[in-house]
């Protein structure tokens, strides 16, 4: 089973000019995940000691041009929750119910919304029907 880092690196670095704002990459390898995202170009983003981390032959890559949200770090994707499981979600477009699904998120499904990131409502209301 070979790694996907430079694969993900690879892609990421040819869709560069679609978001510029912030990359990341997350790996699976052995039931565990390894995450970096950053704000930055994803040649700044991934050093080599890096991508070193990114062990596992399974893993999502996001180039981010903030569409809904903020420019802030805490957005950048792939975004993470570890309840039910460790679930990871990259996703571009926007959510045209975002705040009726962060209610819901918060009021009758009692998950914390740590961001502005409609991405990251979209990734706990997944979550709980994954669950």
């Amino acid at each position: 089973d070979e790694y996907v880092n430079q694969m993900l690196f690879d892609g990421l670095t040819v869709l560069q000019h679609r978001g510029q704002d912030a990359a990341g990459i997350v790996t699976a390898e052995q039931r565990r995940l390894h995450l970096r995202k950053d704000n930055g170009l994803v040649k700044d983003v991934f050093q080599q000691h890096h991508m070193m981390e990114l062990s596992g032959n399974v893993g999502l890559g996001h180039c981010r041009y903030p569409t809904a949200g903020s420019s802030s770090c805490a957005e950048a994707q792939p975004l993470y929750t570890n309840h039910p499981y460790g679930i990871c979600v990259v996703h571009n477009g926007n959510l045209t119910n975002t705040h009726e699904l962060s209610k819901v998120v918060r009021e009758k499904l009692n998950r914390h919304i740590n961001t502005d990131s409609d991405s990251e409502v979209l990734l706990n209301i997944f979550a709980d029907e994954f669950n």
